[in-house]
């Protein structure tokens, strides 16, 4: 029987031949941790005596969720990181610098064939990159950090088929917030997602990890995509290092195998308060909103700031809603501004915010009030996710979003009036 993605990627990095269901101890290639699950796992580093971590070039720390700091408690746990990297000697990317994960693969360390752990559940972006890449806790972390091993349970595979093109005014977004309604929320429970497909291969690499990214929310340890000459190109703006692509065998066994028709697909909106609660756009237009966000490590890089630039260009957002964009990283920042984009948000309306996890997470940088209704192209809308139970959350593509804040309320990205362009 032949093996997925993921279980030769174990395979190669624990030594042995693995299948699902196996317990392995595997090397790892990178470890990350963010200003929210950092500061416990050097105290779970401290209290289980370590004493150096086992590579200081494949250990990495980044303050984004809180960047920059909003009260004195988290600047305590920030001077701790600062401190720790600094005595390790391993890479701290501070505040301003952004996403950890867009960071990382900006880094040039994540590719085919890699493995990675990062103490945070989005680290399945990297998946897009060919790479297992996945989210553990804190004191995991810190015996990762220490040892450069970790124990997984070698997870089952679901394969999706994304058949057809995406239409016009249709994303990358869309299309895995209509997967996630159909598996639902914990139907890929401690499995690994596969995505193929002419629609999924037609995406470009930022549409790639959009869809890598929520792979979480479905349930999924991690979100796995074969390695193409996109793939290739795009890290070899990053790093010189050649990477071996990690294909499944054609008699790969998968625990079971969806398909799609991707052409059929209107823009998506998952409503609140669960990922899943999945609805076409016509079903839901003319919602009121109040304030609308744009970034975030699911849809803040160059390619989602261009879109909603495009719609947002000459006009001006309606003045009920606030809208709040974050790019993923500086990079994408800088090279935003070189693009004129930043102008074009701004003079729309927009407030730019410190490239990082923004108003996602909830501890500031744009929390809403109570009641209201918030549009974003983040991964999740549970209750109190934006910082207020009292609120409503909204997911979307960055098109829909910037649509929605220039009608005050959400509005399909395919019509046109002279109220609601695109």
């Amino acid at each position: 029987m032949g093996q997925t993605i993921i279980e030769k990627i174990l395979s190669s990095h624990s030594g042995k031949e693995v299948k699902a269901g196996d317990i392995i101890v595997a090397n790892v290639d990178l470890v990350m941790g963010q200003d929210g699950t950092s500061p416990l796992a050097i105290r779970a580093f401290n209290d289980m005596n370590g004493e150096k971590v086992f590579d200081p070039e494949k250990v990495a720390m980044v303050i984004d969720h809180s960047s920059p700091s909003p009260n004195e408690g988290v600047s305590a746990l920030h001077k701790l990181m600062r401190e720790f990297s600094s005595e390790k000697e391993f890479k701290l990317y501070d505040i301003g610098e952004g996403v950890c994960h867009q960071l990382m693969p900006e880094s040039g360390k994540v590719g085919p064939g890699k493995l990675v752990v990062g103490a945070d559940s989005h680290t399945c972006t990297y998946g897009a990159l060919n790479a297992f890449s996945t989210g553990v806790g804190s004191t995991d972390l810190a015996a990762a950090m220490i040892s450069g091993k970790m124990w997984f349970k070698v997870p089952e595979t679901i394969k999706f088929i994304c058949h057809g093109e995406l239409p016009q005014g249709v994303y990358a977004k869309d299309l895995i917030l209509h997967l996630i309604g159909d598996v639902t929320a914990d139907g890929a429970t401690y499995k690994a997602a596969e995505y193929t497909g002419e629609a999924v291969r037609a995406l470009s690499m930022e549409g790639r990890m959009t869809m890598a990214n929520m792979a979480i929310e479905m349930g999924a340890k991690a979100g796995m995509m074969e390695a193409d000459e996109k793939t290739l190109q795009w890290l070899s703006n990053y790093t010189n290092e050649e990477f071996t692509a990690v294909s499944p065998d054609s008699d790969a066994k998968y625990v079971k195998v969806k398909e799609y028709d991707a052409s059929k697909l209107e823009p998506q909106v998952a409503m609140p308060h669960r990922v899943d609660n999945v609805t076409g756009i016509s079903n839901i237009v003319g919602t009121p909103i109040q304030q609308a966000v744009i970034g975030t490590c699911t849809n803040g890089r160059l390619e989602d700031l261009r879109i909603a630039a495009s719609v947002l260009k000459g006009r001006k957002i309606s003045p009920r809603v606030r809208l709040i964009v974050a790019p993923a990283s500086k990079q994408i920042y800088i090279d935003a501004m070189n693009e004129g984009i930043i102008q074009t948000l701004m003079e729309a309306g927009a407030a730019v915010v410190t490239p990082g996890c923004g108003p996602c997470v909830g501890t500031h940088n744009g929390v809403p009030s109570d009641g209201e209704n918030v549009i974003s192209t983040a991964n999740r809308n549970f209750k109190g996710r934006m910082g207020n139970g009292s609120a409503n959350i909204y997911l979307a593509s960055p098109a829909t979003v910037a649509v929605s804040a220039l009608a005050g309320e959400i509005a399909n990205p395919r019509e046109i009036s002279s109220r609601k362009v695109v």
